[in-house]
């Protein structure tokens, strides 16, 4: 697909009708608009769980809107222990994923090594469509910061590797970090 004629998530997200997955393997990522919260966590251990600041309303109501369709939203994270701060914050705040609706798993790195991944994080749409997402060496959005593709080999492999994953992750509310 070309650049101009790629959906942006939102509209691909609106198209789901069964499915949306997302898988997560970084252990840090470093996204501008998290980098006061991260900082202020790892700093104090304060956690703000406000649905309406900062970016969460627009997601949040994203996943409202599509489980309102009977979409089924689920998202699965590979994470290293002892976990980094980046993963303490993200757990933290997770509950605002969940109290929308999606369904969160935490898979230790060290169950992984025999399950064939992508080499980047992606979102997986009715297992027809991926979208990889593309960072830099330190965690921020690289340029362009995504790919989308409707190989059957790469939704395949997408497919099996998220589903290796959900299948062998621990549920959000037993995982402690």
């Amino acid at each position: 697909m070309s650049q101009s004629s790629v959906p942006d998530f939102a509209e691909l997200l609106r198209g789901a009708q069964r499915t949306a997955v997302h898988l997560e393997m970084r252990d840090r990522y470093g996204v501008g608009d998290e980098a006061e919260e991260i900082e202020l966590f790892a700093r104090t251990g304060e956690i703000a769980l406000d649905p309406t600041a900062r970016w969460w309303p627009e997601w949040l109501g994203l996943v409202k809107e599509t489980l309102a369709r009977g979409v089924v939203m689920r998202r699965a994270r590979i994470v290293s222990e002892p976990v980094t701060d980046y993963i303490r914050w993200e757990h933290a705040v997770t509950a605002l994923n969940l109290g929308a609706g999606e369904q969160v798993r935490w898979l230790p790195r060290r169950n992984a090594s025999d399950i064939p991944l992508p080499g980047n994080d992606f979102w997986l749409i009715d297992g027809r469509l991926a979208m990889f997402h593309f960072f830099t060496g330190d965690g921020d959005w690289a340029t362009p910061g995504f790919e989308i593709t409707q190989d059957p080999a790469a939704v395949s492999l997408c497919t099996s590797a998220f589903d290796t994953v959900w299948e062998r992750g621990i549920p959000h509310e037993k995982y402690t970090v």
